[in-house]
């Protein structure tokens, strides 16, 4: 394990020498997960799975009190899944084993031991609006958006998001939002209670690195039997409903619906 006042940042690299989409950075105790793919506005990838799964492993290995997952720059946190691999994507099967993997990943993130903050640095868009509602507290700059939009793509949360939207916001809010794929601004997103903190722009990393600073700076072990007691209180994922989840997603992913939406999607991208 990594003494909690020693500083180390983990930056993986690919047989070609060259960075991955996400590093972590570790602070005396402060875990900092950056997913960082600016082509495709922080997207999740099918490599970024594994980054991820890799970065919780290692997060874990170095104790800390407490961990941030973000976006870099200032325009996405993370802007959904990466549409162009997942296009690859087109029997049932493949759609049920892609929503079971990510919906896992974000399991973990969820059941981590320690506080785990998302600062929302930029917009959070279905796929990445599931990444955030996995958190235990949700950190934004005020002009920034989120929406759990995938029905605009003819299709549904599949990672998990929807139960945990329904636990923090309650089943009627829940229902609204992932039907008609609203849009939520930061205050907005706040008064639901979808994001618990909203700061200035301006101001925005300097907020939210010293909110993660003050959970990692706790007594040694008070996160940890904190997150303990809540997650006992209120389970953070619920393994039980993830093959009848994955089976509906599914259903929706290779229907015709769907790829209409998405080569509409894709013509729109062109013609901009």
């Amino acid at each position: 394990m990594t003494p909690r006042n020693e500083k180390v940042i983990i930056t993986r690299v690919t047989e070609t020498g060259t960075s991955v989409g996400v590093t972590l950075d570790v602070d005396a105790g402060l875990g900092v997960i950056t997913i960082d793919r600016p082509d495709v506005r922080n997207a999740i990838g099918f490599a970024t799975i594994g980054e991820l799964d890799r970065a919780l492993d290692d997060a874990l290995a170095a104790d800390v009190a407490a961990l941030v997952i973000r976006g870099a720059g200032d325009r996405a946190f993370v802007s959904g899944g990466d549409l162009k691999e997942l296009a690859t994507i087109r029997t049932h099967d493949d759609a049920v084993a892609m929503a079971r993997t990510v919906r896992r990943l974000l399991d973990r993130v969820a059941s981590f031991p320690v506080p785990v903050l998302a600062a929302l640095n930029g917009h959070a868009l279905g796929g990445g609006a599931e990444v955030a509602i996995a958190a235990d507290i949700r950190i934004a700059a005020d002009d920034v958006k989120i929406g759990f939009n995938q029905v605009t793509l003819g299709i549904m949360p599949a990672w998990g998001g929807a139960e945990r939207l329904a636990q923090v916001v309650g089943r009627g809010r829940a229902m609204l939002a992932i039907a008609t794929g609203q849009l939520y601004d930061a205050p907005a997103a706040q008064a639901l209670g979808l994001v618990d903190v909203v700061v200035p722009r301006a101001s925005f990393d300097v907020e939210w690195r010293a909110l993660a600073r003050q959970l990692a700076d706790t007594a040694p072990g008070a996160t940890r039997a904190i997150k303990a007691v809540l997650r006992a209180a209120v389970p953070t994922h619920r393994p039980d409903l993830e093959a009848g989840a994955a089976a509906e997603f599914a259903a929706l992913w290779v229907a015709d619906a769907h790829w209409d939406a998405a080569d509409a999607l894709e013509r729109t991208r062109r013609s901009t």
